[in-house]
């Protein structure tokens, strides 16, 4: 009798989350290596195609398919006291998954997908539900919360943790043996809208405040031929958008973006393409902006974090406000629009200042091009995230919270003050509605 495994992807407590093309990629990639070796199936508490979402919120989507996960008000922990913010549980309704477990239940292994590491509490609940409903159903966790704080991830109780993308002991605990090229399951989704590619996985910058060296061993280029075919099959189901989760995308064109591209004009372009993961600006010329547009990619979100050269320096010098200006203006010579293009800026870092976040949205709206606050979270085990121990307890993972950090940094007052500018800044904008 073949082997019973569900994936599960858990629901999200935070305060606040959106379906930024938010797909459990790594969880899919595993399933993939396993088809045709067991009964596989897939829970997604996030999954907004579901036909448990009500069909207003399935309608509840921007041009490019993203959109508000269902919500329900949540019990804030303790550690949130002082956060006035409310707290949310996202996802499907719990009734949902013990309805599955009751009836499709029991299962062999249940796999675990884990994301922010402030996001445990949705493992917790899944835990929960199988140890009451699928009692012999062996738990494996895996992914970022997984591999950054794996401790904490063990005392959960789970058979298994997963650090990282090393998976021997997860086929050991299987018994199986995995196909390592295999197309990720995107058939274990009846409905499918939106879609995630990956070129390259890893990254060669080690930025202080980035996760990336700890959640993967150097940087390699995936087989392009998989790549094409998970393209292939959202364009048979009808897929219209699809991001790309790259850390690293621009590096090493010729290996990776360039063949992807010229694959793509090969076939012709049909889907959208989206850069959610900040693009590195110092790898944008003219000449990849204009293939990169031809072949699809839509949305441009790029990586400034700060306009501060002590900041940027201090970071690990990723990016130059120079770098940043050849590349909004190598995008906008090869015709992106300006509502397309999108710059990220840190707020909340310990070593930044409102001054400083405030000059990087100017920088953005001189340039004609839309930013985007992105809240810092303190990460274990990267240089900035160790420096925070002394301001917060980096043990509980609950306190990496990203909106919790920022507001215990600049205060309810200063953070709602900036977050205004940058809405003031994003309506002056050229072609920016």
């Amino acid at each position: 009798m073949a082997l019973r495994i569900l994936l599960v992807n858990p629901p999200v407590y935070d305060f606040a989350a959106y379906d930024f093309w938010l797909k459990p990629y790594g969880l899919l990639r595993v399933g993939g290596m396993m088809r045709g070796m067991a009964e596989l199936r897939l829970f997604d508490f996030l999954d907004r195609c579901h036909a448990l979402v009500p069909e207003d919120a399935h309608r509840d989507r921007d041009e490019w398919g993203r959109g508000r996960f269902p919500a329900e008000v949540a019990a804030k922990p303790a550690a949130f006291a002082s956060v006035r913010r409310r707290y949310w549980r996202f996802g499907l309704p719990r009734a949902a998954f013990r309805d599955f477990l009751t009836q499709s239940g029991p299962f062999d292994f249940a796999l675990i997908q884990t994301g922010m590491t402030y996001w445990y509490q949705g493992v917790i609940e899944v835990l929960e539900y199988l140890r009451a409903l699928s009692p012999r159903t062996r738990t494996v966790l895996g992914g970022v919360y997984a591999t950054l704080c794996p401790a904490h991830a063990r005392s959960l109780g789970a058979d298994l943790v997963v650090e990282g993308s090393q998976l021997g002991p997860l086929w050991r605990l299987l018994g199986l043996s995995p196909k390592a090229d295999g197309p990720a399951l995107w058939e274990a989704y009846p409905a499918l809208r939106t879609g995630v590619l990956r070129l390259t996985s890893g990254c060669p910058l080690r930025c202080t405040y980035c996760s990336v060296p700890k959640m993967y061993t150097g940087f390699s280029v995936e087989p392009l031929e998989r790549v094409l075919e998970e393209l292939d099959y959202f364009v048979s189901r009808g897929v219209r958008d699809a991001a790309f989760y790259d850390d690293a995308l621009l590096y090493q064109p010729a290996m990776g973006i360039v063949p992807f591209i010229e694959a793509v004009l090969a076939r012709g372009p049909r889907v959208r393409l989206h850069t959610p993961n900040a693009l590195h600006v110092r790898f944008i010329s003219g000449e990849l902006a204009r293939l990169m547009l031809r072949a699809g990619v839509t949305t441009f979100y790029l990586g400034l974090e700060s306009c501060s050269a002590r900041w940027q320096a201090e970071s690990g010098s990723k990016v130059s406000v120079e770098q940043f200006r050849q590349a909004v203006g190598h995008l906008m010579a090869a015709g992106v629009p300006c509502r397309n293009m999108t710059a990220y800026v840190v707020v909340g870092h310990p070593r930044g200042d409102a001054h400083d976040v405030e000059e990087s949205l100017e920088l953005a709206g001189r340039l004609g091009i839309r930013a985007m606050l992105a809240d810092f979270s303190p990460i274990p085990g990267t240089p900035d995230g160790e420096a925070c121990r002394r301001r917060v307890d980096m043990d509980e993972p609950l306190l990496h919270n990203k909106t919790a950090f920022t507001l215990m940094m600049l205060g309810d007052s200063e953070t709602n003050r900036l977050k205004r500018r940058c809405r003031e800044i994003n309506r002056q904008v050229r072609g920016w509605t």
